[in-house]
């Protein structure tokens, strides 16, 4: 696996004893890990080809680890976030679920509970980037595909059959079956069913 494939942990704590000891933490478990003193340093610094996770702390000075996770929900960027604060309370804790954090940690924490927290978290960000690269692939094909077969592949996936297409466009069964095999053709499938089953795999959130 070369180095752009290798996950990533990012460490993001104001506080340098705190990421000197987490990136020994992560590095002794055999993973990557880039540690930040701020938030805007994070970001400046955050490479988005990257599988990857966040470890961040909530209160810092500047932006804060929860404004962190609002400014990268608003850029549209899915990163799995792990919080750590010292001075955890329920509201906060509830803002973070709210903004979409895979776990909140009060400090002090067992370090096995951090790890297989972030072994979670670089899961979910495989299987996004996974949905990602589908649909990006999906999104791909069919943009190969005419007006007309983009028309006929709706009609198909929704599992009408040539007879009932052609009636309702108005062509030919014939054309109908030319279209398909076109359209299966640009698709990389094999068949009906698998053109939906490609067409409905689950989107990035």
């Amino acid at each position: 696996m070369d180095e752009q494939q290798t996950p990533i942990v990012y460490v993001v704590d104001n506080d340098q004893s705190v990421c000197r000891a987490l990136g020994l933490l992560i590095k002794g478990v055999g993973l990557d890990v880039c540690t930040y003193n701020s938030a805007e340093d994070f970001l400046a610094g955050y490479d988005p080809d990257r599988q990857s996770c966040l470890v961040v702390d909530v209160r810092m000075p500047g932006m804060s680890g929860l404004d962190l996770q609002n400014q990268l929900n608003e850029q549209g960027i899915n990163l799995p976030t792990i919080v750590v604060t010292e001075h955890g309370d329920i509201p906060m804790a509830v803002d973070a679920i709210k903004a979409g954090v895979v776990d909140f940690m009060e400090k002090p924490f067992r370090s096995q509970l951090l790890l297989d927290n972030i072994h979670k978290a670089l899961q979910l960000s495989a299987q996004s980037r996974s949905r990602q690269a589908i649909a990006a692939d999906i999104k791909t094909k069919t943009s190969h595909l005419t007006p007309r077969e983009k028309e006929i592949m709706n009609f198909l996936v929704d599992g009408r059959p040539s007879k009932t297409i052609a009636y309702e466009l108005g062509i030919s069964r014939k054309t109908v079956d030319f279209h398909r095999t076109h359209i299966l053709e640009k698709m990389g499938v094999n068949s009906v069913v698998e053109l939906v089953l490609l067409t409905r795999q689950p989107q990035p959130t």
